[in-house]
């Protein structure tokens, strides 16, 4: 059987070129970019511009670096935003995945809590409705006195009627 027939096994990739880490490549791009965004880096660049056109337009011609009309300048900074982009668009992906993991690990504690507050009103509900059936002391004590009161009548209805047989005998 021929290997391209074969399906048992996945066909492993043919790797060519620079092999990574991608969360070290990761981590790398966010520091450019967090650098990239600050304004220590606008003042270096800026002082670093100041600087070569400066140098270009004041120096004498055998010192200048660029004889064309700040090309090489036009080109440098070219070639720095050509990679600052990518590097500010992989960290804010990372950004954006971390973020999107926060947000999910935040919607699970809000649906435990609430699933968790949820159960504690019913159970504070049960014990308020088992609480209703259970009467008070002054209940109790207005039973108590009922009930005295009717062992008095039936003690006193008894000694009639003791009495009656007595008489009849």
């Amino acid at each position: 059987m021929k290997r391209k027939e074969d399906l048992t096994t996945p066909r492993e990739r043919r790797r060519i070129g620079v092999h990574y880490d991608p969360d070290a490549f990761g981590q790398f791009s966010e520091s450019i970019a967090r650098f990239i965004g600050t304004a220590r880096f606008l003042i270096y660049q800026s002082v670093f511009c100041v600087a070569w056109v400066a140098w270009n337009v004041l120096g004498p011609a055998s010192w200048q670096f660029d004889q064309w009309q700040f090309v090489g300048l036009t080109l440098l900074l070219s070639l720095q935003a050509a990679y600052a982009a990518p590097l500010i668009l992989l960290a804010q992906n990372r950004q954006e995945q971390r973020d999107r993991a926060t947000t999910d690990t935040d919607r699970q504690v809000a649906e435990r809590t609430q699933a968790d507050t949820e159960f504690l009103a019913r159970e504070i509900a049960s014990v308020r409705m088992s609480l209703a059936d259970v009467p008070t002391s002054s209940e109790l004590g207005d039973q108590l006195d009922r009930l005295a009161q009717a062992i008095e009548q039936m003690t006193i209805r008894l000694d009639e009627i003791e009495a009656q047989r007595a008489k009849r005998d």
